[in-house]
């Protein structure tokens, strides 16, 4: 199976385009790494490809990815795009995928029904984009050789879908994860997720690679930095200071951070966050990052 991160940062990247941070000053001026929106791309044979979340930044991620330029004229390597929930960070890329290009695009029934509410996503014309379905714990197939199951993880409704009270705890179709299968191998990928149930631990357990849900380092942090009035928890992420903790010592073979918010020191590789982090045996995604299991 080949991964590669096209974009490590939850929605607004880094930087952010209204953004005045530590972090994001250091991105604008070459300190450290820019990262672009939450992406993944995923293989079993290195010519066959499906996209994990079309990020509002996938036209550059295709650009500055070989593995997935054209072949000839129409010809893409892309199979399928799916969704793991309706957030704008992970299907505004829909709208870049428009243009006259064959591929199958896989979501629960309920992100379905949030895609087909927005009539801009019509220009996905239907006799070229196949819109599937997918219930969760079935088995589907992304691209030859390529296996996935999606499984409900505690997550909300996307913001555009926020009433008045938000439960942010909910497990069902608007939040899931992906378990990837290819040569004996499995991985999974949640890049969000409000909490750790002993149930989820157990569905992680014996993962060859997580690719794990790095929004904020501490709970409070976007408030403590003015620049937010929301808790990581309140937007549907647990901290990564939790996670750590809570899968500390269990059989995963490598662990990776992605999804991160401009506000989150991991962002910065010199950080002591990301060192401490590293000790722990993850690792911090960047876009570009390649993975062979």
């Amino acid at each position: 199976m080949q991964i590669i991160i096209l974009g490590a940062a939850a929605g607004g990247g880094l930087p952010q385009w209204n953004c005045g941070c530590d972090n994001c000053n250091a991105a604008r001026n070459g300190r450290i790494p820019p990262l672009t929106q939450s992406s993944v791309a995923v293989s079993a044979d290195g010519q066959n490809w499906a996209i994990l979340n079309a990020s509002p930044d996938i036209r550059m991620q295709l650009a500055a990815t070989p593995a997935l330029h054209p072949a000839g004229p129409r010809q893409m390597p892309l199979r399928s795009v799916l969704v793991t929930n309706g957030d704008i960070d992970h299907v505004a890329g829909l709208l870049t995928l428009r243009e006259s290009q064959a591929f199958d695009l896989l979501a629960t029934p309920a992100i379905h029904q949030a895609l087909a509410a927005n009539p801009m996503l019509s220009a996905l014309r239907t006799d070229l984009v196949t819109r599937r379905e997918v219930a969760l714990d079935q088995d589907i197939r992304l691209a030859p050789g390529l296996d996935a199951t999606l499984f409900a993880v505690p997550g909300k409704v996307p913001l555009y879908q926020e009433g008045e009270v938000v439960e942010t705890g909910l497990v069902g179709e608007t939040t899931v994860g992906v378990e990837l299968r290819a040569g004996g191998r499995r991985a999974l990928y949640i890049p969000g997720c409000a909490d750790m149930p002993d149930w989820l631990k157990s569905r992680i357990a014996g993962a060859d690679l997580l690719m794990f849900d790095g929004t904020l380092w501490e709970d409070d942090e976007m408030i403590r930095m003015g620049l937010g009035q929301k808790t990581g928890r309140r937007m549907g992420h647990m901290p990564v200071v939790q996670t750590i903790r809570d899968l500390s010592g269990l059989d995963i073979g490598r662990r990776v951070f992605v999804h991160m918010n401009n506000s989150n020191p991991l962002t910065d590789p010199a950080s002591p966050q990301a060192a401490e982090a590293e000790a722990q045996g993850w690792q911090i995604g960047r876009d570009g990052m390649e993975i062979t299991l």
